[in-house]
């Protein structure tokens, strides 16, 4: 395993700075080391390693999650709240709406399989989009209308609502029918998800400060250590209580963050912020990397032109989905074309879920799974590059003196 770390990690950065040198995102240059290094391609990472990469790529997120958390302002949240809402299930109900119109006709599947696969694709993926949104948040671009603010809580949320979409349409094409009790799950998952996260970060936050009243202090690199360790509780809770009652555990973590910035003082919360930024550059590597592990490249030459077409398809829907949750906003046309490329990307659900169909024995399982990895290996590198190519020319930077006063 140690190996298998150490060719993560070194092979991993050098590809990444090489991709920085030639003004291309870095995640391309981790997702090739992964798909080289993997299973499916030169097989030099150790089983051991690849048998806990869901764990380790849940970890990563945690702490991408946490650092947006503790970036995030509740004001400027609250200034987005309609649009945020219908950024977390509208664009995704767009994309499988138009696997389940379109993919019988070009893929030649059933309906069920076809919004099956919908599911699969549906999601965006918060790896690429949440550390974009929080550099744009720290740097000032479009937070005056709290662009980044709003994609990054619809991310947040969207995966959720696809997830549990997912598992509704798996049991339909097993033969059994729909359960409205699933889709309630889905709100009921999101409000206990907050609820948890709130609750333990206000509680947090008052066993800091009375730390502090009685000259006990907590060194940041502590409450690093108590916030990991919450974070991976939330996600241990969560799965305890599949089956019996949802909740959200990635929405605890970002809320848990959110509430102790609140509760904190400004410069705790930076550092706090920047501490979770340093961890993230390792954590970056490894999500990356073994999400390029997971992906078998050989699924996309079976899944042909006609999944390339309807993905294509899926995204144009997608896009005209997040066209209609920014109406009746502030926001310009610009901006507007922005956040429909900021909501692109696919990577880390399609990777954990992917094969899920085939691991049932479903019919459609191969190329449900050729559909996953093509979409990762199209939509990553085309909403990782849209978002670093374009937020100059598309939003508006807001001056550091209103940057300050908003904070």
């Amino acid at each position: 395993m140690l190996t298998s770390l150490a060719l993560i990690f070194l092979i991993g950065l050098a590809a990444a700075a090489l991709c920085q040198l030639l003004h291309i995102p870095r995640i391309l240059g981790m997702l090739a080391t992964g798909i080289v290094l993997g299973p499916y391609a030169l097989n030099l990472l150790d089983p051991s390693i690849l048998s806990i990469s869901a764990d380790l790529r849940q970890m990563a997120l945690v702490i991408i999650l946490l650092k947006a958390g503790l970036s995030l302002n509740l004001d400027d949240l609250k200034k987005v709240g309609r649009p945020a809402v219908l950024m977390s299930f509208v664009p995704a109900t767009c994309e499988i709406l138009a696997f389940t119109l379109f993919a019988p006709a070009l893929l030649g599947v059933s309906r069920i399989e076809a919004a099956l696969m919908g599911a699969v694709i549906g999601a965006v993926s918060p790896a690429i989009v949440v550390p974009r949104m929080v550099q744009l948040m720290e740097s000032g671009w479009g937070t005056g209308k709290s662009i980044p603010q709003l994609i990054l809580a619809g991310a947040s949320c969207d995966d959720v609502y696809v997830i549990v979409l997912f598992t509704t349409f798996t049991g339909m094409a097993q033969g059994g029918q729909a359960d409205a009790a699933g889709l309630l799950s889905i709100p009921i998952s999101v409000v206990l998800g907050v609820l948890l996260g709130a609750v333990s970060g206000w509680l947090l936050g008052l066993f800091f400060e009375a730390a502090f009243a009685r000259r006990r202090y907590v060194r940041n690199s502590t409450k690093v250590i108590v916030i990991l360790g919450l974070s991976f509780l939330f996600l241990a809770i969560e799965n305890a209580l599949d089956g019996v009652v949802p909740v959200s555990g990635l929405l605890a973590v970002v809320s848990m963050a959110c509430v102790l910035k609140r509760r904190s003082v400004a410069f705790v919360s930076k550092r706090l912020s920047e501490k979770f930024g340093k961890l993230w550059i390792a954590a970056e590597l490894l999500l990356f990397v073994l999400v390029g592990a997971a992906v078998d490249v050989r699924y996309t030459v079976e899944a042909g032109a006609a999944a390339l077409l309807m993905i294509l398809i899926s995204l144009l829907l997608r896009s005209l989905g997040v066209a209609l949750c920014a109406l009746r906003t502030p926001l310009t046309g610009k901006e507007r074309l922005f956040c429909a490329i900021a909501y692109l990307p696919k990577a880390t659900v399609q990777a954990a879920i992917g094969s899920v169909p085939l691991a049932l024995g479903l019919p459609c399982g191969q190329i449900v799974l050729s559909v996953a990895v093509l979409a990762i290996l199209v939509t990553a590198p085309l909403g990782a590059f849209g978002i670093d190519l374009t937020y100059r020319r598309l939003l508006q930077k807001e001056s550091r003196g209103d940057t300050q006063r908003a904070g």
